[in-house]
């Protein structure tokens, strides 16, 4: 069993690894068989409890939708978080389906078509805007329709965010607009019927180091409140972002996220609340919020040798689990913790290389990995399945059967 902390948040029955009390085997059935994603809703509302007893309370929380789209997942977060931000009209779709009112989605996302943005227009979204080009194309769908749209300005910082696992701000990017063409952008903007509400920035994602995200942090406030005096109308919303990291690998420290929630009550009680005393401030999270929450289980259909290696061949893969395959941003692979969810509870006895079912080298899930002894019919649990699992993945790769999903 791996000494990975995430996976003792998940429980044990009869020996079998258990999601929120249902022993993966159970969960197998129930799906109508392997593989299968399953997402536990109380370690989901236990991490948005945590974020709330940490971070500043008048600091509100946004879910990417992006991380997890599973409709399931989503109407859960529902009732926990105060708002969704999407990338897609799909996603803006899912999110319309609850409760969180349309005033509380953001869109965000270069490439918006014209007939994206008059979804988004028409259910009364805020269209967080990529480019010059993108919100004379929403004023002029709005004058159509005859609404207001309602905007935000994605702003592509002058910095970038040091140490993350995917940068999205700084230098030239396909992502917002250049922070010195804001002001012309505010001004065109002001010229307009448009509803501006105020500035996105995002300047990077899966973020280990708390002291990268809190100098990330104050040169964030610092621009908004620089941009700010360009606005048309006072700012009412500022989205800072996320960037919080998960800890994938046994050499992944967890974020100290008392220091970044220290951090962020200095900003919001000494620079934003005196300045924008308006503003609605939030931070965006996906991986954070539903990463660990989910594991992706696959039953081993072969346990071959060969020239002194020993494989277990999985009917999963990297179709349904990319990122664990090391194709997914990573630039050396490491290992996500892994375990014999069928026999959780006896002692690692062999070296073994876990292999998806596609007719590829690429399809790795778990290298030179000391596990039980597993055969035919046992199950492979691997953890960190939360975010960017299914929908991350080639699906159609091969042609080989879909995945299932299930909130547990």
């Amino acid at each position: 069993m791996t000494s990975h902390p995430t996976v003792a948040a998940f429980g044990r029955r009869e020996g079998r690894l258990a999601v929120n009390g249902v022993p993966v085997d159970r969960l197998a059935a129930r799906a109508g068989g392997t593989p299968y994603f399953a997402y536990d809703r109380q370690l989901l509302t236990d991490r948005i409890a945590l974020l709330r007893a940490t971070l500043p309370a008048d600091l509100q929380l946004s879910y990417a939708v992006k991380a997890n789209p599973m409709p399931a997942v989503v109407q859960h977060l529902s009732g926990l978080v105060d708002s969704f931000d999407v990338a897609s009209s799909a996603e803006m779709l899912v999110a319309l389906d609850t409760p969180v009112p349309a005033q509380r989605i953001s869109f965000a996302g270069p490439g918006k078509t014209d007939a994206e943005l008059r979804q988004a227009v028409a259910a009364g979204v805020t269209i967080e805007m990529e480019s010059e080009n993108e919100a004379a194309r929403a004023a002029h769908i709005g004058e159509q329709l005859g609404i207001r749209p309602r905007v935000a300005v994605r702003v592509n910082p002058d910095f970038s965010l040091k140490g993350s696992g995917m940068r999205m701000g700084g230098g030239p990017q396909q992502f917002g607009v250049d922070a010195e063409r804001v002001p012309a952008l505010l001004k065109q903007l002001g010229e307009t019927e448009c509803e501006f509400l105020g500035f996105h920035v995002f300047a990077g994602s899966q973020n280990l180091r708390a002291e990268s995200l809190i100098e990330a942090q104050q040169h964030t406030v610092d621009l908004v409140l620089r941009l700010a005096d360009d606005a048309p109308t006072p700012v009412r919303y500022v989205n800072l972002g996320g960037g919080f990291g998960i800890p994938y690998t046994d050499r992944d420290l967890p974020l100290d996220l008392a220091a970044v929630g220290a951090n962020l009550s200095e900003l919001m009680t000494g620079k934003l609340r005196p300045r924008l005393p308006e503003a609605r401030v939030v931070v965006e999270l996906g991986r954070y919020i539903v990463g660990e929450s989910g594991v992706y289980v696959t039953r081993v259909v072969d346990r071959k040798q060969s020239r002194g290696k020993t494989f277990l061949v999985v009917d999963g893969g990297l179709h349904h689990q990319l990122a664990a395959s090391g194709n997914f941003g990573q630039v050396i692979r490491r290992n996500y913790p892994l375990v014999v969810g069928t026999r959780f509870d006896e002692e690692p006895v062999e070296t073994v290389t876990v292999v998806g079912s596609l007719c590829t080298p690429l399809d790795l899930l778990g290298d030179n990995v000391t596990l039980p002894r597993a055969d035919v019919g046992d199950l492979i649990v691997l953890f960190q399945a939360g975010a960017y699992g299914l929908t991350a993945s080639p699906t159609a790769f091969l042609s080989h059967p879909a995945a299932a999903e299930m909130l547990v």
